[in-house]
């Protein structure tokens, strides 16, 4: 069960960081060379709506396969080495981050491109962007603490 549970985190794990990088490293530069305003609004619009599903899910998965990681391993959270604290820690602040985003910023983003108001949609997505930078970096220090946390904070 411990592999199932371990599997199913890195899983939910590389789908959302990995979904950041790709979309802030690769995408992002890509489109905004390629399309006019309208039409690269239209598309992070569309491309967020999916991808969000996926974040979703990794928000259900992930701290219910670290809890349960964490007390397979060590009797619980409580009796966990720093290195899982920190995980949990800047997990939960990548989760209210993307609340935010996805309740406040990508809400007002998607009500901007339906009423084709492209002067505030771009300025949605320029928070969007900051927001999603933001995450991606927590998101790759809680993937440097889990790889390496056991050997640097025990």
């Amino acid at each position: 069960m411990l592999s199932v549970m371990m599997g199913l985190h890195l899983l939910a794990a590389v789908i959302w960081v990995g979904g950041m990088f790709f979309a802030y490293v690769v995408l992002r530069p890509v489109a905004g060379s390629q399309f006019e305003v309208p039409q690269r609004l239209r598309l992070w619009s569309t491309l967020f709506k999916k991808f969000f599903s996926w974040v979703w899910l990794a928000i259900l998965v992930l701290p219910i396969t670290g809890v349960a990681i964490a007390t397979r391993l060590f009797g619980g959270i409580g009796s966990s080495p720093l290195y899982v604290h920190g995980m949990f820690m800047l997990g939960g602040v990548m989760i209210l981050v993307f609340l935010y985003l996805y309740h406040v910023s990508f809400r007002q983003l998607k009500e901007a491109v339906v009423i084709e108001n492209w002067s505030r949609g771009g300025e949605l997505l320029a928070r969007i962007r900051k927001l999603v930078l933001l995450n991606l970096g927590l998101g790759l220090v809680v993937v440097s603490i889990a790889g390496a946390g056991r050997f640097l904070l025990g």
